[in-house]
């Protein structure tokens, strides 16, 4: 089954005594509404999906705020079957009709036998510009990204390999054929990515070229999608910034290299509302002074990453000739391929926690440079991570952390290589002088991030 996960986390929240309407957030076509399909099959309730986009004229009804009157107008539309006591009661595209958002808080107070769930393709657009009260301490929300590398594995129907992933505990042995294995099936995540329509593609067909067929239509749906946003900004320009932070995942923005001929407000703006749209997320620079790692941040300083690494491969021009037909093929960008899978799978890690914004530390000076490519706080810690695509790679960053930073217990590097431990030595130069760093690092192999909140808290 797909999301798993998030099937859980709607079982919990139905199960609440003190349960209220739920508000699923993510980007088009991650699967939003198959997710509350799945979960109502799941659980024998009785859907009733309300398809806002469809039924504009259904705006009066919910700004009465009168949770009998809607559910009553919600009968009697097509196909529609009436509310009872194992009923779930789905507001799709929400932000079509946005009075149905205050709405949600008298379906809490007044019908709270009822579960409702609402969700948006461009839902946060209607949040950021509301002109209504929000029903504040009254709703909840999900976040929903790509599925993840264990639940691909799940609708590839590689049950055993899921298993281990999302049971693995640290200190358990992963063989040498279990563990090629693996990274082969992460090279082919990396081609296919966690959009649902692509997986199930996949899955079924095991055909990269119906796969990269469906990338171009979500990638079509998505620029089709900019009029809806952008207002009078110019469609060209914004398509080219889409573009341009495909090619770029894990590069320090600035403003002219997107474009030379716009000011930096200008593309500013445009890649804001792609954020808003979700189609890209920022990593900012922290000084990573103490928690939370989002109280001590330059916004400024930023990076950016994609929605997901499918869909970014589609946008650097990876077709499915080229992937298909050099099984050993060495990715020309493998290095920003690699730290967009861990950024998204970081980010699905901290979905559900209060501080979920990616950070990630850098160091600029005239001699030299440090970057790492995340920094997040995990059980009270903060931890420093590096990404490296291959089984090797120099640690000249993270040395110059751990002798610059006494908060944290160890660093964690994600590379090819099975799960290790170790005692790190190393010498540093710092204000003109030497110093000694003695670390522990944490070697995991990139297709155990969904495991690292789990491992470091037991390593």
């Amino acid at each position: 089954m797909y999301y798993r996960h998030q099937c859980q986390i709607l079982t919990d929240w139905h199960q609440s005594k003190n349960r209220k309407p739920l508000i699923i957030r993510g980007a088009r076509q991650v699967g939003k509404s198959t997710l509350v399909e799945l979960f109502a099959q799941q659980q024998h309730l009785s859907l009733l999906n309300v398809n806002l986009e469809r039924h504009p004229a259904l705006s009066n009804i919910f700004a009465s705020n009168d949770p009998a009157l809607i559910l009553q107008q919600i009968e009697v539309l097509p196909r529609m079957g009436r509310v009872g006591h194992e009923s779930l009661l789905f507001l799709d595209e929400i932000q079509s009709v946005p009075e149905a958002i205050p709405a949600l808080r008298y379906f809490y107070e007044e019908r709270p036998d009822l579960p409702v769930i609402s969700a948006g393709s461009l839902l946060e657009f209607a949040l950021s510009d509301h002109s209504f009260s929000m029903p504040v301490g009254r709703i909840q929300y999900l976040h929903m990204g790509p599925m993840t590398f264990s639940e691909f594995l799940a609708a590839m129907g590689e049950d055993a390999l899921h298993a281990l992933i999302t049971h693995y505990q640290w200190g358990n042995t992963i063989g040498e054929i279990a563990h090629q294995r693996l990274l082969q099936l992460l090279r082919s995540y990396f081609f296919v990515g966690g959009m649902p329509e692509a997986v199930a593609v996949f899955a079924n067909s095991q055909s990269y070229r119906e796969v990269s067929d469906v990338h171009h239509s979500i990638l079509e749906t998505y620029r089709e999608d900019f009029p809806k946003y952008a207002g009078s900004r110019n469609l060209s320009r914004m398509l080219d910034v889409f573009n341009f932070v495909a090619r770029h995942v894990g590069s320090k923005v600035k403003y002219s290299n997107i474009s030379r001929q716009d000011q930096g407000a200008t593309i500013k703006k445009d890649l804001e509302l792609l954020i808003m749209a979700r189609v890209i997320s920022k990593v900012v620079h922290s000084h990573c002074s103490g928690l939370p790692l989002q109280a001590d941040i330059e916004e400024k300083i930023q990076k950016l990453l994609f929605l997901d690494v499918g869909l970014m491969n589609a946008l650097c021009g990876l077709n499915w000739r080229t992937f298909s037909q050099q099984d050993d093929m060495k990715l020309v960008n493998e290095g920003a391929v690699a730290e967009q899978f861990i950024g998204q799978h970081l980010q699905s890690l901290l979905a559900q926690t209060p501080n979920r914004e990616l950070t990630y530390w850098l160091r600029e000076g005239r001699s030299s440079n440090a970057e790492l490519d995340f920094v997040i706080g995990l059980n009270g810690h903060i931890i420093p991570i590096e990404v490296k695509a291959g089984a090797t790679g120099s640690l000249k960053s993270l040395h110059q952390f751990m002798g610059s930073k006494s908060t944290s217990p160890l660093a964690v590097r994600f590379d090819a290589s099975p799960p290790s431990i170790s005692r790190v030595d190393a010498v540093i130069n710092t204000d003109k002088q030497q110093k000694t760093v003695n670390y522990q690092l944490l070697s995991l192999p990139l297709y155990l991030v969904e495991r690292l909140a789990e491992v470091v808290e037991h390593v």
